[in-house]
């Protein structure tokens, strides 16, 4: 499997580089108060992707935060009933099973 994901990957690769490669003109990025941006194609694009990707994770934390908060007032929560019902943390008593006896 390792194998296949590293040909995969350098597919990939092999296939941005050669994109990257194509979109090599420059291009104008107009803003608001004619304030206005000059680069590569190639590099607007990945800026404005790397741009997208940390809005997305900023857009996230708050859920992952509350998700980790609610864990652990969950856990703290199981302690508890588990004190008070006298079982704490010890791991369930086996099933007795008796092997079967020997074939002559």
């Amino acid at each position: 499997m390792k194998f296949v994901s590293t040909i995969v990957g350098i597919v990939l690769f092999i296939l941005f580089f050669g994109f990257a490669l194509k979109n090599t003109q420059e291009v104008d990025l107009h803003f608001f108060l004619q304030y206005e941006l000059r680069g590569p194609l190639v590099l607007m694009l990945l800026a404005f992707f790397v741009a997208g990707a940390a809005f997305g994770i900023m857009a996230l934390a708050p859920t992952v935060f509350r998700q980790r908060r609610e864990k652990w007032l969950n856990k703290i929560t199981i302690q508890s009933l588990q004190s008070a019902a006298g079982t704490g943390n010890a791991p369930p008593a086996p099933d007795s099973v008796t092997p079967p006896a020997p074939r002559p």
